[in-house]
C-alpha cells in the first residue's frame, strides 16, 4: 500500500462523513461517491452504483440513469448475492460471479465487489469494479472499514435517545481522580467534539511498582466510537492486571477487536511502563508519537506497530526509552496536530514540539491548559471538530 498515512488519513476522513451525513437516502450515495473521488485512482475502483432489496429483489437505484450495461434488478436467490449476504462483503473475482452485476449485452466483464448494508428490515448493496491493478488487501480493508461504519451509523440513527446514557459510560472509564506517582506530576485534558468522543487516556498501578498509562484513539465518533473505546480500556485493564505482556495482551485485544459486532473499524493507542527512575518500555499501535523533551533534546516516540483492528495478526513491537529527570513526556492525539487555522493548514507536530520546549519548566497541569489554550486559539476558537486529548508527565528534578 502507497503512503499509508494518507491512506488512513482519506479513511478517517470518510468515516467522518458517514458520522455527519444526515439524509440515509443521500448517505449511502455520498460515500459511494466519496470512494471513488478519493480511493478511485488509488486502489483502482470505479463504477460505483447501488441496489435496494425490494421484495426479492435488488433493484438498482443509483446511479438514476445506468448504463445499459448494467443489471437494473438481480434475485436475491442469485449465488453472488448469497455470498454478499453471507460474507456482508465479496469480491467477485470468476466471471461466472460477476455476470449478473450487468446486462446480457455486456461481453467484457470486469471483477466486482459488493458490500451488504443493512438497517431496521431494509437492506442495500453497494457495488463497485475493480479496474486494472486493484489488489485484495486494500480493497477489503477499504469496504469492511465502510460496512462496519455505516452498518452501525445506522444503527447508532436508531438508538439516538440513548447518546447520554453513551456518553456517562464513555465518562467513566476516564480516571476519576488526579493520579499521584511519587517523583512525577500528571495531568490530562481531553475535549470531545460531540457528546461522545473516541479519544481515552489511562492510568494503571501495577504490583510490581511501575506505573503503566494509555492514550487512544478509537476512529468515528458517537456511539460506535464509544463501544470501542469500552472494549480496548476494559481490555488493556484486565491484561494488565493479569500481568500479562503487553505486546501479548495487545493482539489478544486485537482479535477482540476483529470479532466485535460493536467496534467501528480501528483504534490507534499508546502503551507504556513506567519505572520509578524513569524508564519507559512502550509499544505504539499506529499512535501519534509522543514528544519526550529533555534539557539537550527533543523526540517522537513513533509508532512500533499499526494501528489495532486493521488486520486479525497484530504486528507490533517493544521499544524503550529513559525520561531523565525534569524531562517532559507529552502524549496526544491527533485532534491536537490535524487542529487547522485554515483549510488544510495544521497545527503540526513541530509547532507542537516547540510549544513543549518553550513551556517545559511549567507544572504538568500547567503545560496541559497552555497546550490546549493554543490549539484552540489556533482554531479560531471555533469549536473542536476532533476528540483532543493532551496527557502531561512530567519527571521531577532531584
Amino acid at each position: 500500500m502507497t503512503d499509508p498515512k494518507s491512506f488512513y488519513r482519506e479513511l478517517d476522513a470518510l468515516l467522518a462523513t458517514i458520522r455527519i451525513e444526515r439524509s440515509q437516502g443521500n448517505l449511502l450515495i455520498t460515500v459511494i461517491s466519496l470512494i471513488e473521488r478519493s480511493f478511485g485512482d488509488r486502489l483502482h475502483i470505479g463504477g460505483g452504483r447501488l441496489y435496494e432489496l425490494r421484495g426479492g429483489e435488488f433493484i438498482l437505484i443509483h446511479p438514476e440513469l445506468p448504463s445499459s450495461l448494467l443489471a437494473t434488478q438481480i434475485s436475491r436467490e442469485n449465488q453472488a448475492i448469497r455470498l454478499a449476504a453471507k460474507h456482508r462483503s465479496y469480491i467477485y473475482d470468476q466471471p461466472d460471479l460477476n455476470r449478473p452485476f450487468y446486462s446480457a449485452d455486456f461481453s467484457a466483464i470486469p471483477n466486482t465487489t459488493a458490500v451488504w448494508i443493512h438497517n431496521q428490515g431494509r437492506h442495500w448493496l453497494m457495488v463497485f469494479e475493480l479496474l486494472p491493478g486493484w489488489e485484495r488487501e486494500e480493497i477489503s480493508l477499504l469496504l469492511n472499514s465502510v460496512r462496519l461504519s455505516l452498518n452501525y451509523r445506522l444503527f447508532a440513527d436508531i438508538i439516538g435517545s440513548s447518546l447520554e446514557q453513551a456518553a456517562e459510560i464513555h465518562k467513566s472509564l476516564f480516571p476519576g481522580n488526579p493520579i499521584k506517582i511519587p517523583g512525577y506530576e500528571i495531568h490530562a485534558i481531553s475535549k470531545s467534539a460531540e457528546m461522545i468522543g473516541g479519544d481515552f487516556f489511562d492510568y494503571y498501578d501495577n504490583e510490581d511498582g511501575t506505573f503503566g498509562l494509555s492514550i487512544g484513539d478509537a476512529s468515528g465518533h458517537g456511539i460506535p466510537a464509544a463501544l470501542l473505546v469500552r472494549d480496548v480500556v476494559i481490555g488493556l485493564r484486565m491484561g494488565l492486571a493479569l500481568d500479562l505482556r503487553l505486546v501479548h495482551t495487545l493482539k489478544k485485544l486485537n482479535a477482540v477487536i476483529q470479532r466485535s459486532t460493536y467496534s467501528t473499524c480501528f483504534v490507534s493507542l499508546f502503551v507504556g511502563e513506567l519505572e520509578n527512575d524513569g524508564h519507559l518500555f512502550y509499544t505504539n499501535a499506529g499512535h501519534p508519537g509522543p514528544i519526550l523533551v529533555t534539557s539537550n533534546s527533543a523526540v517522537t516516540l513513533d509508532a512500533t506497530g499499526i494501528a489495532l483492528g486493521f488486520f486479525p495478526e497484530l504486528k507490533v513491537a517493544r521499544s524503550h526509552v529513559h525520561i531523565p529527570p525534569d524531562g517532559v513526556l507529552v502524549m496526544y492525539t491527533d485532534g491536537i496536530i490535524e487542529r487547522e487555522s485554515a483549510p488544510e493548514i495544521q497545527f503540526g507536530v513541530d509547532s507542537l514540539k516547540q510549544l513543549v520546549i518553550k513551556n517545559r519548566r511549567a507544572s504538568a497541569q500547567e503545560l496541559c491548559q497552555t497546550i490546549i489554550q493554543q490549539v484552540h486559539e489556533y482554531g479560531q476558537k471555533s469549536s473542536w471538530q476532533d476528540d483532543a486529548t493532551v496527557v502531561v508527565i512530567k519527571r521531577m528534578p532531584f
